[in-house]
């Protein structure tokens, strides 16, 4: 497990990371999100030991991992920025990490060369930027490390490309128990893979939910209720929003899906559906609950 206490930094009079306190759970797929600015590399690259906090601390199983080879060696980092070797091919970078991870994959990172359509002797200052990130994503899941992290994965990549590397990732969890840490600025990019958000403004964690506990906790109803009826009848439900469109009625509101059953049939409502909300809806409605408006912090 990856945890962090009171994890802060600041460059000069900017705090980049504000006192984040955040546990993350092997087995999981934890979603960073937030603006460019927000502090998602800063807070990836102080996880990774890159930099080091100017307070508070980030461990991994209890261990400290700045200044720590032995656990620098449990994960691998793909940059927004990458680095590659100079004048280097995909053959070269093979060799450099095969070095840095004993249990680098050799044969399984030349099947992914020859899947992705990646020449291994072809230098990679002549790759474009998605043949770049396709090559960063081959590296980091031949490593074979128990956590992957992940600043901005998904930029660069075409729609396929995105679900390929996604059913990657799956993959490796199920068969490996790898742990991936994704940041990116769009929360439709996390939506079919995370497990747990976190909402990242201004340096601190704004929200941190799992999302399972979000989706049974949250529910959107449409529902058309009796004439003489208004939305009184529903006063028992726990309402975050209400919108009215003509005599269709959308409520987003709290609480078990049973209850919110119960209480739309008492109503004697002549229709009503509960339909899932999507992880930006979820977010909107808790962010707005706290004050924020995340569509400006995040779209």
């Amino acid at each position: 497990m990856i945890e962090t206490v009171n994890l802060t930094k600041r460059f000069d009079d900017i705090l980049a990371v504000d006192h984040i306190t955040a546990q993350i759970k092997d087995g999981s797929v934890f979603g960073l999100v937030g603006t460019n600015g927000a502090g998602k590399s800063t807070f990836l690259r102080l996880l990774s030991g890159v930099l080091k906090p100017d307070e508070g601390t980030v461990t991994i199983d209890g261990r400290e991992v700045y200044e720590r080879e032995d656990v620098k060696s449990e994960f691998f980092y793909i940059s927004d920025d990458q680095a590659f070797l100079n004048n280097g091919t995909p053959g070269d970078m093979m060799a450099f990490y095969s070095k840095l991870y004993p249990g680098f994959d050799r044969s399984r990172f030349d099947r992914l060369l020859g899947n992705f359509g990646l020449d291994r002797r072809r230098r990679i200052s002549t790759f474009s930027k998605g043949m770049k990130k396709q090559l960063s994503i081959i590296c980091g899941l031949c490593a074979g490390t128990n956590y992957l992290f992940c600043d901005e994965t998904f930029d660069g990549l075409d729609p396929v490309m995105r679900q390929t590397v996604k059913s990657l990732f799956a993959n490796d969890m199920e068969e490996r128990g790898m742990t991936p840490i994704i940041a990116s600025h769009n929360l439709r990019e996390l939506e079919d893979i995370c497990d747990h958000v976190g909402l990242l403004h201004r340096g601190g964690i704004l929200l941190s939910k799992d999302l399972d506990d979000m989706k049974t906790s949250i529910h959107k109803i449409q529902c058309v209720l009796p004439d003489g009826t208004g939305p009184d009848s529903l006063a028992a439900l726990e309402i975050v929003k209400k919108e009215s469109r003509g005599r269709l009625l959308t409520l987003t509101v709290r609480g078990e899906r049973e209850r919110a059953e119960a209480v739309m049939e008492a109503s004697g409502a002549i229709f009503y559906e509960l339909i899932p909300l999507t992880l930006e809806e979820i977010f909107i409605s808790e962010t707005e609950v706290a004050g924020y408006d995340i569509k400006k912090l995040v779209f």
